[in-house]
């Protein structure tokens, strides 16, 4: 029986840096339909459309592919979405991803249109205030307290978006892109385009053997057996 990986991997290019994303097995629907669409190539060449300095970087409106200039852009997406899975564990802390969403009752997900967090830092302050204004009474735990008073993030999202993935490494991509120059519809003057793969089963068994201190396993008999066993998992 060949190895199979903990989670589901993503790498993201863009001229700005590259990013890797890890996707959560505690929301299924939003990790198996991103990374169905990732293989497909659905987002390839589409644009980071919609850039908040210090809130968060959204994309994958098919729309913005081809889109003019000052084309207005967030409204494109498969005929499908798909159910919230909020979970109290996960939260919008700096670098997580999230499901953008139609204004609905329901809170259900786009199926292709993200936003990677970048947000900013709370004070207790800030984060008693958002509780009794933002949040009608919820109180954030002591894990968020943390996160937010020191990574920072965009905690008025919890419970209202379906958070489904974290960055790996790539924290100062979305930095980068958070920083363009952006119209009034906050769309970036000038394109940022990104490009999307789904980490093999082999590459994702590696990064995980490496996460653990150990080495990679590349050898010849390793090849030879993954010549039989997919690539996929």
């Amino acid at each position: 029986m060949a190895e199979t990986p903990l989670y589901h991997y993503v790498l993201i290019k863009t001229d700005k840096g590259d990013c890797l994303l890890r996707l959560y097995n505690e929301t299924p629907k939003h990790r198996d339909n991103f990374v169905k669409l990732t293989k497909e190539g659905y987002f390839d060449s589409l644009l980071f459309h919609r850039v908040i300095h210090n809130f968060m970087v959204q994309g994958g409106d098919p729309d913005s592919r081809y889109a003019a200039e000052k084309q207005a852009l967030g409204n494109g997406g498969p005929d499908y979405k798909i159910n919230a899975e909020i979970q109290d564990g996960l939260f919008h802390r700096k670098g997580t991803i999230g499901a953008a969403r139609d204004n609905n009752p329901a809170k259900q997900s786009s199926a292709s249109q993200f936003y990677l967090v970048q947000g900013r830092v709370f004070t207790d302050t800030a984060l008693d205030s958002l509780e009794q204004f933002r949040m009608q009474g919820k109180k954030f735990s002591p894990e968020q307290r943390e996160a937010y008073k020191t990574v920072g993030g965009t905690p008025h999202l919890d419970g209202n978006y379906t958070v489904f993935g974290e960055l790996l490494n790539g924290i100062e991509t979305i930095d980068k892109i958070a920083e363009v120059k952006t119209d009034e519809r906050d769309r970036p003057l000038q394109d940022v385009r990104m490009s999307m793969t789904v980490l093999t089963r082999r590459e994702a068994l590696n990064l995980e053997r490496e996460a653990q201190g150990l080495k990679p396993k590349t050898g010849f008999f390793t090849r030879f057996f993954d010549l039989f066993s997919s690539k996929d998992y």
